[in-house]
């Protein structure tokens, strides 16, 4: 592995453990020649993925683009970092226990959302304002009503 401050191929492993449910192993390495330290994580990846978006093209699944939005839509939001990780791991494994090699983006955002909403329903609100492109507050309100007829929790 290559040190990401000196670009040297000579890392040590100081320490592996289990990660992420025990779906990946962390590992803490350090640099021979510059004495950095940093952390990699190692996953099963059983096939590439590849994410058909809305205007046709094609771009091979990126776990950390999805790690990336579920934690913008979860900032400030009582949400730790490993249950994002479970999150994604979750989300991960489901395209590819799908036994798909191609899915739509908008397969990738539902089950975002999906997974969001069992999580923290204000970054499920969150994540869907971008992902439905919300243009004005009714949008919210529409879909926050629509959200609660579909979960059966119409207080009315």
């Amino acid at each position: 592995m290559k040190c990401p401050f000196c670009t040297a191929e000579n890392t040590a492993v100081k320490d592996s453990r289990p990660a992420e449910d025990n779906t990946a192993v962390r590992r803490r390495r350090a640099c021979e020649v510059c004495g950095g330290r940093f952390t990699t994580f190692e996953r099963v990846q059983l096939r590439d993925i590849v994410v058909v978006k809305r205007d046709g093209k094609r771009a091979i699944f990126d776990r950390e683009k999805v790690a990336k939005s579920v934690t913008i839509a979860l900032r400030k939001r009582a949400v730790g970092d490993e249950s994002v990780e479970q999150l994604v791991s979750g989300i991960v494994r489901k395209l590819e226990s799908s036994g798909e090699t191609e899915v739509s983006s908008e397969d990738v955002g539902q089950l975002v959302m999906d997974a969001l909403k069992t999580v923290d329903p204000v970054g499920y609100v969150r994540y869907a304002s971008v992902y439905k492109d919300f243009k004005d507050p009714s949008d919210f309100a529409r879909f926050i009503e629509t959200s609660a007829l579909e979960d059966g929790s119409d207080d009315s």
